[in-house]
């Protein structure tokens, strides 16, 4: 069945990346993990002190996370694992639950990784990728921001060896100040020295590993002069073994209060992975695969949770490194979490004299390069809504619970979109003066009878009611116009609400002796309108195509009468042939609007020629207007305009020939006909389809010499 194929492929990808996978590139993916893999040991230590969680869970989150997402993402060089606004929020998820190094509190890491993970994984199996697309990048750089600030606020303790208890930003800035007398020394020197360290090895060469450096000299320093023996604390013994499979305490009263936080992590990191790997695909060319992204990134959670680690994340600086470093497959990833795996046997003896000052070094620059102040000034310079997502994510992030931060700005997100969406754009257009395409000009008049609107955005429920109100303003304003034609380009869904909508139009619209028309309906809509039955109620005939919609409704739905006896402008292309109104005593025009067409009997050209040439030929009363006959007119036909039969000047016709009565379509002549039947004439025909009709045929046209040579010039 194809609903259970696709969450099977996703499950099964790691199959299609080991078959596909190119030998050529191993060299090229070991060395690019290799490198990974060097600048994640530091950080995965690092990360561990921001959740306020054992060093050697960093370790395994480090190992499984990256093997794992590498598996089964969609992105080839994605490098999932600790990642420090992953490791913060995490930190303020577990603290409502438990004291930091307690074993509930430990226990309880496992358990919100799994829940994350499980969350992401549903999502990405029921192929709900696209929701990220709602989230705005301001959530992303707004919570990395605040993330960036709170870390350094929070690495300041460490960094100088001052001892009180942790406490909102607020309260722990004030301990600072508080405490600052009780800098450790030797402490702060090798905190503050890390610091310049990584910058200056940066400034030399930016390919270096710098927090690796900084992390061998601080602990060279501390072997060489014994500074553990003054009081500078150190990450001590790690356990060497594989990452151990460890079962969370699945309590209900637990999972209940992870549940909002588990919720925010998978958020946070469902985004983060769609940005970078959007990032990454502008550069490879690579199409991302939100949904599998999301599975892979659940399952990497769920195996972190597992084996003793904590929520893991894509990593932005990471997966940049993986990129500029040459990875050409995800296999450069496994390569890393294997990296670190022979870092857990091979190099936990010298981690353990890492000095903890060091580590707040490192977290201090990463911290600083959190705040991205370019893109912050960026977003503040552009739309309203983006810095208000923006500032309040940011702030929310530095004063609320994290997850609170989280969830405030995916709604903002929300709530932007659905602010856009449900008040698009609806405008009137009319044809440029070159008529070449439909333009908005409120400057130039509208055509009395035919309103074009353009709609810009969905019809959905949310957006249905201002769409409503923008076409009857429209009408209030244009109270003549008895036609619409939608132009619905821009509009790819339509709800139950949209469909409502649009009938009530019609049977408004069709009501009042008008109509609506559509037109530029892509498919996907013309679907909708097929399956909920509205092109039964509109009419197949009443979608149109764009180039020929204004064509066919000047032809064939407006009424000519309008047109040529009290239309004072000249809107369409259509138009431009119509003489203009010659009607001005607004008792005739009036009266225009007053005459209701009769059914008269109708003859094709064919037989109205045959008729001609008959013993007794009808004799054919041309209708329209002086300009119009002069520029073609069927052999004989005497000329009585509309306009004159409208003003009471009737001539004197033949009551015992039959009249045969012809204007450009036919539109005009049953009007004519019920004037004409008030003055005794009975024997009335219309040539069907009028002179257009006529032309059709092949038939001959007499022509006014004089207006013939005009038209040459």
């Amino acid at each position: 069945m194809p609903s259970l194929t696709q969450p099977l492929k996703y499950l099964a990808h790691p199959l299609d990346v080991v078959r596909s996978y190119d030998r050529r590139h191993l060299r090229d993916d070991f060395i690019a993990g290799l490198t990974v893999g060097v600048i994640m040991l530091p950080q995965a230590i690092a990360f561990t002190l921001i959740a306020e969680l054992p060093p050697q869970m960093g370790l395994y989150a480090a190992v499984v996370g990256s093997i794992v997402g590498a598996l089964w993402g969609s992105s080839r060089q994605i490098q999932t694992g600790p990642a420090n606004a992953i490791a913060l929020l995490t930190a303020s998820v577990l603290s409502v639950v438990a004291d930091p190094g307690s074993a509930l509190y430990i226990q309880a890491a496992g358990l919100v990784a799994i829940m994350a993970g499980v969350l992401q994984v549903a999502l990405g199996l029921a192929r709900l990728g696209m929701l990220v697309n709602f989230v705005s990048y301001s959530v992303i750089v707004g919570f990395t921001a605040g993330a960036g600030v709170l870390i350094a606020v929070k690495q300041v303790r460490p960094l100088l060896g001052l001892h009180f208890q942790s406490a909102n930003i607020v309260q722990t800035l004030l301990n600072i100040l508080t405490h600052l007398p009780d800098t450790h020394l030797p402490t702060a020197a090798i905190g503050l020295g890390s610091i310049v360290l990584i910058l200056l090895v940066r400034r030399l060469n930016r390919r270096l590993p710098a927090p690796l450096i900084a992390m061998i000299v601080a602990s060279g320093l501390v072997l060489a002069f014994h500074l553990e023996a003054l009081g500078v604390e150190v990450v001590g013994d790690l356990p060497r073994s594989l990452p151990p499979l460890t079962i969370p305490p699945l309590r209900l009263d637990l999972i209940s209060e992870l549940s909002t936080g588990a919720l925010a992590i998978a958020a946070i990191g469902l985004v983060s992975a769609a940005a970078i790997g959007q990032a990454l695909s502008n550069q490879t060319g690579q199409r991302i695969d939100n949904n599998q992204e999301f599975v892979g990134q659940g399952l990497a959670n769920i195996a972190a949770g597992l084996f003793s680690g904590y929520p893991v994340a894509a990593s932005f600086s990471r997966s940049a490194v993986n990129l500029e470093a040459g990875a050409k497959s995800p296999f450069a990833s496994i390569f890393a979490g294997l990296f670190m795996l022979v870092a857990i046997f091979v190099l936990t003896p010298f981690v353990a004299f890492v000095p903890m000052a060091a580590l707040a070094g490192v977290l201090m620059v990463t911290a600083y390069n959190l705040i991205d102040f370019a893109e912050i000034r960026r977003i503040a310079r552009g739309a309203r809504g983006d810095a208000v997502i923006l500032f309040s994510t940011l702030l929310g992030t530095i004063f609320l619970r994290l997850e609170f931060a989280v969830l405030l700005g995916i709604l903002l997100s929300f709530a932007h979109y659905i602010i856009k969406t449900s008040a698009p754009v609806v405008h009137a257009v009319i044809p440029d003066p070159e008529f070449r395409r439909l333009v908005q000009d409120d400057s130039r008049p509208q055509c009395p009878q035919l309103g074009i609107l353009d709609i810009h955005g969905d019809l959905y429920f949310g957006a249905v009611n201002h769409i409503e109100e923008a076409i009857e303003r429209h009408l209030a304003e244009h109270p003549s116009q008895r036609f619409l034609l939608l132009r619905m380009h821009t509009v790819n869904v339509a709800d139950f609400s949209g469909i409502h909508m649009l009938e009530r139009l019609v049977e408004k619209m069709r009501a009042q002796g008008g109509d609506v028309y559509l037109t530029y309906v892509r498919r996907p809509l013309l679907r909708v309108l097929e399956s909920t039955k509205f092109l039964e109620t509109i009419g197949e005939d009443h979608i149109l195509w764009e180039r020929t919609a204004i064509h066919t409704l000047f032809y064939h739905a407006l009424d000519p009468n309008v047109c040529i006896y009290e239309c004072p402008v000249r809107v369409f292309r259509e138009c431009q042939n119509l003489p203009r109104s010659v009607i001005v005593d607004t008792e005739i025009a009036e009266r225009a609007r007053e005459i209701e067409p009769v059914q008269i009997p109708a003859v094709d050209p064919a037989t109205l020629w045959d008729l001609l040439h008959t013993d007794r030929p009808p004799l054919v009363v041309d209708v329209r207007e002086p300009r119009e006959f002069r520029r073609g007119h069927i052999p004989g036909a005497l000329l009585v305009p509309l306009s004159h039969l409208l003003a009471g000047e009737v001539p004197d016709l033949p009551h015992d020939r039959t009249l045969v009565l012809v204007c450009r379509m036919g539109r005009r002549s049953p009007r004519a006909a019920a004037l004409l039947q008030q003055y005794g004439y009975t024997d009335l025909l219309m040539l069907e389809g009028g002179m257009l009709a006529w032309e059709a045929a092949n038939l001959l046209e007499a022509f006014n010499i004089a207006d013939v040579e005009e038209i040459k010039v």
